[in-house]
C-alpha cells in the first residue's frame, strides 16, 4: 500500500493500516522539519476525538489539548455568545493545533514500525486502472524512483499528484468560489476571548481562534487581489481592534505576527473518491472554506473508513468497503460544504452580483438575528458546527 502525503488523513491511515497488519509506505515531499512546522487547523469535532481514541491514536491531545464550548457574534447589533456544548447533541470542540497532531501520529507510526520517505515528492500515479499501479517519485537530489503498491490513498492534497494523475473524465469536480479572502495569522500573543470570535464589521469579517495559550490565530477579510505583504503588523492590529470593537468589548492582547497569508475561500470536491486502485482523501478529496473548521476533521473520518475496507479487503477478500467508500465519504463532504457555505453567508454580505448589497446585508443581519434569538436555529447550528 502506498500514501501520498503525510498530514493527518495519511498518518491516519498509515498507522490503521499497520495495526490492521497491512505493510505501507507514506510518502512526503517535505522534510520532517518542514512537516512538523505546518500551522493548519486546531479545531477537533468530538467525533474526531473519538475516532483517535478508539485507534489509540489520541494520548497527546487527550493530554494537551483544551476543551473548547463557546463562540462569540460581535455585530452592528449588539453583541451575543452561544454554548455549543449546551445545544443540540452538547458536544465540544478539542483545541490541539493540526501539527501538534502531525507530530503525534508520526511518532507513533514510526515506533510501530512505519516506513516514511520524507524529500520523496511523487510525481505520478500510473497503471491505476489496473491492479498494479506505479508511483514515480523523486528525491530531493532530483534523483528518480519508482514504487509499487496493490493500492495507492491520495493524500497529498489539491496541488498532489494523486489529483494531477486522474485521467479526463474518470471523476466530476464540482467547484464553489465563495468571492472572499482572508488574510489568516498566527500572532504571538495570549487569546483576548475564552472563545471563538466572529465580528461582523461594515469594514468586513474579522475571526479570532485561539491556538495555544501563547499563540492566538487571526482571520481578516480583505480586498482581492491583496497580498499578505500589504498588511505590516501595526495595520493588522489596528483593523483587528476596529472590526472586534475593542473599545466597546476589550482590548486585544497583541504581540509579533509571527505568519501571514492572504487566502481565497473556496470549496471543490470530486465525485467519485476512487479511479481504480486510487483512492482520494483529505484534501485530495474535497477543499473547504476555513469558515467551518471541518477539513481535518474531514481527513480524519475518511482515513478511518479507508483503512477499514482496506483491511478487509486486504487481509479477509471483502471488497464491499471499498466499493462504498466513495458514497460513504461524500454525504459527509456534502453536508459540511452546505455548512461551510451557510457560514460564508452569516459572516459576509453576499458578493454575487444578483441583487443590491444592501438587499444581501439585510439577510445577512436577519440569519445572525435568528441564530440569536432562535433555539432551534441554535441547536441545529451546534450540531453543524461541532459534527462532521
Amino acid at each position: 500500500m502506498v500514501i501520498l502525503g503525510a498530514g493527518p488523513a495519511g498518518l491516519v491511515l498509515g498507522n490503521l493500516l499497520l495495526a490492521g497488519g497491512v505493510g505501507c509506505v507514506v510518502l512526503e515531499r517535505a522534510t520532517r522539519a518542514q512537516l512538523g512546522a505546518r500551522q493548519r487547523a486546531g479545531f477537533l469535532a468530538a467525533n474526531t476525538v473519538r475516532t483517535l481514541e478508539r485507534h489509540g491514536l489520541a494520548e497527546g491531545l487527550l493530554r494537551d489539548g483544551r476543551t473548547h464550548t463557546t463562540c462569540e457574534f460581535r455585530t452592528e447589533d449588539g453583541r451575543f455568545r452561544l454554548d455549543y456544548s449546551s445545544l443540540g447533541r452538547g458536544e465540544p470542540h478539542t483545541v490541539y493545533p493540526q501539527h501538534l497532531l502531525v507530530g503525534d501520529l508520526l511518532t507513533q507510526y514510526l515506533n510501530a514500525g512505519g516506513q516514511i520517505l520524507f524529500g520523496a515528492e511523487a510525481m505520478a500515479v500510473q497503471g491505476a486502472a489496473g491492479t498494479r499501479p506505479v508511483v514515480t517519485v523523486r528525491d530531493g537530489d532530483g534523483r528518480p524512483g519508482r514504487w509499487h503498491g496493490r493500492y495507492v490513498a491520495g493524500c497529498d492534497g489539491r496541488h498532489g499528484a494523486a489529483r494531477r494523475s486522474l485521467p479526463p473524465g474518470a471523476v466530476r469536480r464540482h467547484r464553489l468560489d465563495h468571492g472572499v479572502s482572508w488574510l489568516g495569522l498566527l500572532a504571538e500573543a495570549p487569546p483576548s476571548l475564552d472563545a471563538v470570535g466572529y465580528a461582523v464589521h461594515e469594514r468586513g469579517f474579522a475571526g479570532h481562534m485561539a491556538r495555544t495559550p501563547e499563540v492566538t490565530r487571526y482571520y481578516l477579510q480583505c480586498e482581492r487581489g491583496s497580498s499578505a505583504e500589504d498588511w505590516p503588523d501595526d495595520r493588522i492590529w489596528d483593523e483587528l481592534a476596529l472590526r472586534m470593537r475593542a473599545d466597546r468589548y476589550g482590548p486585544l492582547r497583541r504581540g509579533p505576527v509571527l505568519d501571514r497569508a492572504v487566502v481565497h475561500l473556496e470549496s471543490d470536491v470530486l465525485e467519485p473518491l476512487r479511479h481504480g486502485a486510487l483512492f482520494l482523501a483529505g484534501d485530495a478529496a474535497s477543499l473547504i472554506s476555513p469558515s467551518a473548521a471541518k477539513g481535518a476533521n474531514l481527513a480524519v473520518l475518511e482515513a478511518e473508513l479507508l483503512a477499514l475496507a482496506l483491511i478487509d479487503d486486504l487481509r479477509h477478500g471483502t471488497p464491499e468497503g471499498l466499493e462504498q467508500y466513495s458514497a460513504r465519504c461524500l454525504e459527509h463532504i456534502w453536508r459540511a460544504q452546505e455548512f461551510s457555505r451557510w457560514m460564508v453567508r452569516l459572516l459576509h454580505s453576499d458578493p454575487g452580483t444578483d441583487g443590491s448589497p444592501p438587499f444581501h446585508d439585510r439577510l445577512r443581519r436577519s440569519r445572525l438575528a435568528s441564530l440569536r434569538t432562535s433555539r432551534s436555529c441554535q441547536d441545529w447550528f451546534a450540531d453543524h458546527y461541532v459534527g462532521v
